[in-house]
């Protein structure tokens, strides 16, 4: 290390000779004058033509279009300003070695631009992602510009004197930086294969949406599986090793991991039997405390999104081991009761008549099965009766048809003379007969000292 400092000492001044050089700071010019105009560009035209991607709709082809002229803008148009610059200088009879090596890059800094947002694609759009995108195309073309500069194995040869010994093996920082590197390539490559099979699965018509939740789990936990190992093999990990990390894993799962691995199994039994699936109506709790529509079947927990758009987060394992009422499960038709009291001094069968004529305020209702009045109790406050009705699509919602029936009874009930009673209770005093003798001994305790 110090011969190649004092070698670098000893070299600069020819360095500081060769970019003081006029052709060296013609080259400089013309780079930082496209750098210029690259922004100056950039800056006059990015507002418009965000405006135009945006009036786009979503997943339309020139919406595509437009995105990737977006990415491309400012490479390309730096490498015309570069190309231009070099025409010029190469006329005049000057040296265009730097600008030789500045077209390359940016041509390459297009390709991964273009490259890894392609690869975005088969992601949903998230901030995260749209971050992630610049870093991981930052990280590829300083590595491509390494090698076009030929700068790579110097670096390269750097990185792995920088290591540490344990037993046998030889960890070295450039080993990491690869194995890390070609986790996260597989990785996104097995997320976008996962990713592509999934959407493809949903498009199919003759899969039903517990199938489509299986093969799209199964799908993603085997590519990512094998993408771990093929990285951890290409990197020259001996793959026997992994037995101790199997042992320390399964001492994590035995007294930290056992409600996260309990929900992760519980989902892959949620989708092979078939119980809940996506759309399903489901309730869970006491007196239905949690009621909603079933979103999304995740690795961990359930997406249940009620009707107020609450999304509740529901884990595997709860679904597993305690009731869940599931509206949905081989039949969409559901019974609604509705129940109405009506008073002592009204007549009960002309109150069921009108019951069944309500029962014709919603176009939800079935007309098979039929509408159903019962008369069930004499209550304290009055005739308890029941409307009993059935729906076919309880994931529209069954408090609207409640209201929709209960303000039609209402209505007719108060056009009939028909009562609701309000609760109502008879209280009695009985008076107790007290003789003369108890009065007079009460007054005498009373009066005593003690």
């Amino acid at each position: 290390m110090d011969l190649d400092i004092r070698a670098l000492l000893d070299r600069m001044p020819s360095l500081v000779a060769v970019m003081t050089a006029p052709a060296f700071l013609y080259q400089a010019g013309v780079l930082l004058a496209s750098a210029l105009a690259t922004w100056l560009l950039h800056h006059l035209y990015n507002e418009s033509l965000r405006a135009r991607i945006y009036a786009r709709p979503q997943h339309s082809l020139g919406r595509f279009l437009l995105r990737t002229l977006q990415r491309v803008l400012l490479p390309a148009s730096m490498l015309v300003c570069v190309l231009l610059g070099r025409g010029i200088l190469g006329s005049m009879g000057q040296p265009v070695g730097l600008l030789e090596v500045a077209v390359p890059l940016l041509v390459s800094l297009a390709a991964i631009r273009l490259l890894v947002y392609g690869l975005r694609k088969g992601f949903p759009v998230t901030p995260q992602l749209k971050a992630w995108e610049n870093i991981i195309a930052g990280s590829i073309w300083v590595m491509v510009a390494l090698h076009l500069l030929g700068w790579l194995p110097a670096v390269e040869a750097t990185l792995d004197e920088i290591a540490i010994t344990m037993g046998s093996s030889r960890i070295s920082l450039l080993a990491t930086i690869k194995l890390i590197a070609l986790i996260a390539v597989l990785l996104t490559l097995a997320f976008w294969v996962s990713g592509v099979i999934e959407r493809r699965m949903r498009a199919s018509p003759n899969m039903t949406p517990s199938l489509q939740v299986a093969f799209g789990k199964f799908s993603k936990v085997f590519l990512i599986t094998l993408a771990f190992l093929l990285a951890i093999d290409a990197v020259g990990i001996d793959l026997t090793t992994l037995t101790v990390f199997g042992g320390a894993l399964g001492v994590g799962i035995g007294f930290g991991l056992q409600r996260i691995t309990s929900n992760f199994i519980s989902g892959f039994i949620l989708v092979l039997d078939r119980s809940i699936k996506p759309g399903d109506v489901i309730s869970v709790g006491a007196n239905d405390a949690k009621f909603g529509w079933v979103q999304e079947l995740r690795a961990r927990y359930v997406v249940v999104r009620d009707r107020d758009g609450v999304e509740r987060l529901i884990p595997n394992e709860n679904l597993i081991t305690s009731e869940v009422v599931n509206w949905s499960y081989s039949d969409t038709n559901t019974r609604v009761r509705i129940p109405v009291q009506i008073s002592y001094d009204d007549d009960p069968e002309q109150a069921m008549a009108l019951l069944l004529e309500a029962a014709k305020a919603s176009s939800r209702i079935l007309s098979d099965p039929v509408p159903a009045a019962r008369m069930l109790a004499f209550a304290d406050s009055g005739i308890q009766l029941e409307l009993r009705i059935w729906i076919s699509d309880p994931e529209n919602g069954i408090g609207n048809v409640r209201t929709e029936v209960n303000v039609a009874i209402w209505k007719l009930f108060k056009a009939a003379g028909i009562t609701i009673p309000y609760p109502q209770r008879d209280v009695h005093f009985k008076s107790a007969q007290v003789s003369p003798g108890a009065i007079e001994t009460a007054a005498n305790e009373a009066e005593s000292p003690d």
